[in-house]
């Protein structure tokens, strides 16, 4: 399994991975072209040297999965940086054989590489089966998250 950033021309791909599960559905907008939107976003993204879009790909180059891992600097904890993993995928033919499993000790292992103190991520509770999966992993839901959508 081979880690990077994700470059452009790899948006349709991401995006159709978005699209492809049970919330992904509803929330976001797969056609070809993409909504322009997509672009924005993805440009605003690369240019933030604390955000990293990644894709996961075999040997043959076919993207299989994809993540965002987010640095968070905190003034409190000493000054620590955080890592917030967001937006998981894996294609939905290649999901149950560990990929996603891989790609969470890639991000892990990228986070220390940067001197992150703390990994966190957030997952909506219309997901159970993901939650198990991160528990798994050994992430532990010590806080109580809250959002208020505009």
């Amino acid at each position: 399994m081979n880690f990077r950033k994700a470059i452009e021309q790899d948006l349709p791909e991401i995006v159709a991975m978005y699209a492809d599960d049970e919330l992904g559905k509803t929330r976001e907008n797969y056609q070809l072209p993409l909504p322009k939107t997509y672009f924005d976003a993805f440009k605003n993204i690369v240019a933030d040297p604390n955000q990293e879009l990644v894709v996961a790909e075999n040997d043959e180059g076919e993207i299989l999965g994809t993540l965002q891992l987010t640095f968070i600097q905190y003034l409190n904890r000493l000054g620590a940086l955080r890592a917030q993993i967001e937006s998981v995928h894996v294609k939905s033919n290649q999901r149950g054989k560990g990929l996603g499993k891989e790609m969470f000790k890639w991000a892990i292992h990228r986070a220390k590489e940067k001197n992150a103190v703390i990994v966190q991520l957030t997952s909506d509770k219309k997901r159970p089966k993901a939650i198990k999966f991160y528990e798994q992993l050994g992430f532990v839901a010590s806080h109580e998250g809250l959002k208020l959508h505009f």
